[in-house]
């Protein structure tokens, strides 16, 4: 059904200092991990049954946290001093702070069960959710909306910037705000600096980062994805699916996975759930697009770097910490091997992105800064391209504990991403029905997606 919003009060909110001190600095300069992610904002929703806590209890505490984490109610700019990087203004700006209602039930607005819509959309501050440009002045980095349902429910949305922080940070941040509005304090405190990544001395560079992380300018992709698909045709011909593999199909895809794994570096332990399941994702779509056997498709895996630099970061890092693997086959062998062939390389690619890997990374950037700005190369974590295929990008939030965020009335009835259609672009989420489930949104062109839903539950 359609959502009808109507908007109450449309404001921007800003730290208070009563019980933090004020950070002495005046900007945040972003790290390399930041700049070579996504520039853009993502957005999410939780929803929560009556009864909830009120809209005042939600502002007082935000406004309390962002003394902690000031850099949400900063903008991006580029810094005046040389070498001119990008940076986060600590300026105090605010967070835009939106309170909306709506007259249907909330059960109705975001059904439990149903994948995103574009009614989505009209649950969070920012719909402009193709936006890839640079941040324009004056834009906030963080929006919030509280939509009020006739039900008494309340659906909190949640825009942010990717520059800004990762999954992994957004997702403490707003387990923080749980605890503030519980009257909590926020332990532990998040580690803010970002500039703990210095190159080595001498430079190492030991893998190729260039067509990885960074590839030809944006014109000259841009020109790529335009000449294969429309932009409009393609947002208007792509649908979403969420499909639900229970605990006990898991379980029987692992053993099947499993079944080979003494053929298959770098260990002989089974495969994971996020092995397998993706594994058996790879297959699936590749199958239901039709494509050629000698076609070579790959897929793009996010991984968080916080647990395998040495020393390990803290988890409470505030920021982005991720580079990515890139798993890749040919069409026909996809559908030749067996389904543990195809965890293998999953398993292979990601452990490949290791800390050496992530050290190389930094030293690359380094060696290559002048570089980069010379061949006009451009971070590859761009959304341009509406159409994916013949590859798949696939972020995991399983192990992020979005079920614990509690504003004091209980954990939410749902998590979701926000309509996102850009097709072969898969998210994993834990089932809010806490079984052991898998939920994956799935983003296909339309005249595939039939094939897709046939195959999916297929353990041959």
């Amino acid at each position: 059904m359609t959502i009808q919003v109507k908007v109450k009060s449309d404001k921007l909110v800003t730290p208070s200092y009563e019980n933090v001190g004020r950070r002495t600095d005046e900007k945040v300069t972003l790290s390399i991990f930041d700049t070579v992610t996504y520039n853009t904002n993502f957005s999410v929703v939780f929803t929560f049954r009556a009864p909830t806590v009120s809209n005042g209890v939600l502002e007082r505490s935000l406004c309390r946290l962002l003394a902690e984490y000031p850099e949400w109610a900063g903008r991006l700019a580029v810094d005046s001093e040389p070498p001119c990087s990008p940076v986060i203004l600590l300026n105090d700006r605010g967070v835009r702070f939106i309170e909306a209602t709506s007259d249907c039930a909330l059960s109705d607005a975001v059904p439990a069960e149903g994948a995103p819509t574009p009614d989505l959309l009209d649950l969070h501050g920012d719909k402009q959710q193709d936006r890839t440009s640079a941040a324009v002045e004056d834009e906030p980095l963080l929006q919030v909306q509280l939509t009020r349902f006739s039900c008494g429910g309340l659906a909190v949305g949640l825009t942010v910037h990717h520059l800004v922080a990762d999954g992994s940070a957004a997702c403490l941040f707003w387990l923080a705000w749980g605890r503030a509005a519980r009257g909590l304090l926020s332990r532990p405190r998040p580690t803010l600096d970002r500039m703990q990544f210095p190159p080595r001395n001498p430079l190492t560079i030991e893998f190729e980062h260039r067509g990885v992380e960074y590839a030809a300018s944006a014109p000259v992709l841009a020109a790529a994805a335009a000449a294969m698909h429309s932009d409009t045709e393609a947002v208007e011909n792509i649908v979403i699916h969420k499909a639900r593999f229970s605990a006990n199909f898991l379980r029987k895809l692992k053993a099947k996975a499993s079944q080979g794994v003494d053929a298959v570096p770098p260990s002989k332990r089974p495969y994971s759930t996020f092995e397998t399941l993706v594994a058996h994702l790879w297959r699936a779509v590749t199958r239901s697009r039709g494509l050629e056997g000698h076609v070579k498709t790959h897929i793009r895996i996010s991984v968080d770097g916080r647990r395998r630099l040495v020393p390990p970061v803290p988890d409470e890092y505030f920021g982005n910490l991720v580079l990515w693997a890139f798993p890749e086959a040919t069409v026909g062998e996809l559908f030749h091997l067996p389904l543990h062939r195809a965890a293998g390389l999953i398993r292979e690619a990601v452990a490949k992105v290791d800390d050496r890997y992530f050290r190389s990374f930094v030293d690359f950037s380094e060696q290559t800064s002048k570089v980069v700005t010379e061949e006009r190369l451009v971070p590859t974590a761009e959304m341009e391209n509406r159409v994916l295929s013949p590859h798949l990008e696939v972020d995991s939030w399983l192990r992020f504990p979005f079920y614990d965020v509690n504003f004091g009335s209980g954990p939410p009835d749902l998590f979701t991403p926000t309509w996102l259609p850009y097709e072969g672009f898969l998210v994993l989420l834990a089932s809010p029905s806490g079984d052991g489930s898998v939920d994956v949104l799935v983003p296909l062109l339309r005249e595939r997606m039939p094939s897709f839903k046939e195959i999916c539950y297929c353990l041959d």
